[in-house]
């Protein structure tokens, strides 16, 4: 296959203060077919992802012939996960065009090792990040091995409690990697709204220091939108082309049209953030004539009149005395005649 030259993907900063790093999880949704897979890369890339991630693994490395599917799995119509995960199954040579598709097409390509053989693949393939699965934060040995790629590592806490958590944290700074970036996540798929506990960002970001993200499992797009406004640095969401296709994880996914309605709304929600400082905008600058108050003749008024409650009315425009200052002028006479409905000003009293 000939591929036109490949362009350098910019390393996008994630954390506090940079816009929320966003990735469509492509995981195994290419159901073992290359080319699916970079229509994949395609979709991404038009709903507006930062970047694509895939799952690279060696099925005999993972998994006993014998091994039953996960509840989740039993969608698929192979018995055991060997032959489903087998029928998942990518090729290195697959993920070496994968990636130089993603550099063209400008998407940053990240990806998931379930091995040994996969994460060192991954040191020549000049990834930015490489991501930890739920599943493997008590896997020292493949941490050892991820982390002696001194990449930035996304690293899943699903189904761990703190002491795993801490664990894993350690023996990844063990090996001079500190970059790394703790993503909450509940494994299950998809995951009840009940069972979500976003509040724990807050408790794991307190706990260790790192910046955290969110991995998502929710049908929907709500819950990536609560992690982002409640500090997640990185969101991340299972992508496919269509939740009816045969697989264990399309079910759980969302389609193009819905992956870019959550990009589009976490940009807005970025937008309003702010930075703290309450400050009048032009905007309501302009509004203020319109939409404030200011004392108003409630009657004709002529001279040597007295201004009292019963003779004012406080109305829109704020085109006269401002509301807040209407004490100062009761009980004042009036110089200059106010006929009802006008605004008082100050050079109508005496």
């Amino acid at each position: 296959m000939k591929l036109i030259k490949t362009i350098k993907i910019e390393n996008k900063k994630i954390g506090p203060g940079n816009p929320c790093f966003i990735i469509a999880e492509a995981g195994v949704n290419h159901n073992g077919d290359i080319t699916l897979a970079k229509k994949l890369i395609d979709a991404a890339v038009e709903a507006g992802a930062d970047a694509i991630k895939f799952q690279i693994f060696q099925t005999n490395k993972i998994v006993t012939k014998k091994s039953k599917k996960a509840p989740y799995q039993i969608r698929m119509e192979k018995t055991s996960q060997y032959e489903m995960l087998k029928e998942l199954e990518l090729s290195y040579e697959d993920f070496q065009l994968l990636k130089k598709y993603c550099d063209n097409r400008r998407i940053e390509f990240i990806a998931t090792p379930y091995d040994k053989e996969s994460a060192f693949f991954l040191k020549d393939l000049n990834l930015y990040r490489v991501k930890i699965a739920s599943a493997d934060i008590i896997n020292k040995a493949l941490l050892k091995d991820v982390a002696q790629l001194q990449k930035q590592i996304l690293l899943s806490v699903g189904m761990a409690n703190l002491g795993e958590i801490e664990q894993a944290i350690d023996m990844i700074l063990d090996y001079q990697n500190s970059d790394i970036i703790l993503m909450h996540c509940t494994t299950s798929y998809p995951t009840p709204f009940e069972q979500v506990n976003m509040k724990f960002l807050d408790t794991l970001q307190q706990a260790f220091g790192f910046p955290v993200g969110y991995s998502d499992h929710t049908i929907g797009l709500e819950i990536p939108l609560l992690a982002v406004s409640l500090g997640a640095v990185v969101v991340e969401k299972h992508f496919t082309l269509d939740r009816k296709m045969n697989g264990p994880d399309h079910f759980a996914s969302i389609e193009p049209p819905d992956f870019l309605k959550m990009v589009t709304s976490i940009r807005n929600l970025e937008k309003a953030f702010g930075n703290g400082t309450k400050a009048i905008t032009e905007e309501e600058k302009k509004n203020i004539f319109f939409m404030r108050r200011s004392v108003h003749a409630g009657k004709d008024l002529i001279k040597n009149d007295i201004i009292s409650e019963e003779n004012i009315h406080f109305l829109r425009p704020n085109d006269g005395i401002g509301a807040w200052n209407y004490d100062a002028i009761i009980g004042k006479k009036i110089k200059n005649p106010v006929k009802k409905g006008d605004p008082i000003q100050w050079s109508d009293i005496e």
